[in-house]
């Protein structure tokens, strides 16, 4: 599994095509896995809590794949790939895998192949996939649109970062869990409220459930107090949109849009390869930087260039 990933997470490309052919190999084997995603501010305990709940679902006889992505530098570009080192029990079980992934300058808090090694964990027999991101901001979304349950973690006295990110993320919730409730009891159940009262006047323009407030729940996840519940909660939402069809259409939904994103990421390649904009791109670039061409008017020139040498 491990090199599996890594192949598709390569950059050569002689390797591509032999991650396509992989990848549509595994494709028959796939779809049968709960996906679900984390995210919540840094600090707020989403290691602990995936280590706390995987353990929780192999005791209940489940196979739990995690995908941590960790956040890649803008300075060196390195990644401590440190996550799997705060779950040592799990990373340690036999009926876990936990693969660290670099986020390399993604946006959306996932990394560019977590899609493809979803896949790859659900070929190998994993029932639980889980994607934890490398942390809140109005940008790290796109994990919603790859899971079939999207869980964000919330802190009991996070009033401030509540205001900074529920239109970007609180919106696209199904779940929010407050964790570590256990360190102010009244603090949690005034948090509880205030996100329940708040989920109740957002426009959730596009969802499915638009007219049901997602739960909002209390946990601890270094106790193990809440985890249960919380299952119980997500296998509840699961069964219901399945029922109603709604988790076939959100997947179908989610494999055309991971398309596009293909196709654009490609696009975006072959373009800056083009012998046309090589050509061009040194001279430009330095009147850009020097403040003699506007960038937009550098954007269409060298389109431009690439069309034109069709």
């Amino acid at each position: 599994m491990a090199k599996a990933i890594t192949l598709l997470e390569s950059t050569r490309p002689e390797h591509r095509a032999q991650a396509d052919e992989l990848l549509t190999a595994l494709l028959p084997h796939t779809g049968n896995a709960f996906r679900v995603g984390i995210s919540g501010v840094p600090g707020v305990g989403k290691s602990t809590f995936i280590e706390t709940l995987g353990l929780h679902l192999i005791g209940q006889g489940h196979r739990v794949a995690v995908l941590a992505v960790d956040p890649s530098s803008s300075v060196s570009g390195g990644s401590i790939l440190g996550d799997k080192t705060r779950m040592e029990r799990l990373s340690v079980h036999d009926r876990a895998f936990i693969r660290p992934s670099p986020s390399s300058g993604t946006l959306g808090g996932v990394a560019e192949k977590t899609r493809e090694a979803m896949l790859v964990c659900e070929a190998a027999g994993f029932d639980i996939v889980i994607v934890e991101t490398v942390g809140v901001g109005q940008s790290e979304t796109a994990v919603a649109h790859m899971t079939d349950l999207f869980v964000l973690m919330q802190l009991p006295n996070a009033g401030d970062d509540l205001q900074a990110i529920k239109k970007g993320v609180m919106e696209l919730a199904d779940l929010v869990v407050i964790n570590k409730a256990d360190l102010d009891p009244d603090a949690a159940t005034r948090a509880q409220a205030q996100i329940t009262s708040a989920m109740r006047l957002f426009t959730q323009h596009g969802r499915e459930s638009a007219a049901a407030p997602q739960p909002v729940l209390q946990l601890s996840a270094l106790r193990g107090t809440g985890v249960h519940t919380f299952w119980q909660a997500a296998t509840a939402w699961r069964e219901a949109r399945t029922r109603s069809g709604q988790l076939q259409a959100r997947r179908q939904h989610q494999a055309l849009s991971w398309m596009w994103e293909r196709i654009e990421a490609g696009l975006r390649q072959e373009f800056r390869h083009h012998p046309a904009v090589q050509a061009l791109l040194p001279a430009i670039t330095q009147e850009v930087e020097a403040g003699r061409l506007a960038a937009s008017t550098a954007a269409r020139r060298l389109l431009q260039a690439r069309q034109n040498d069709q």
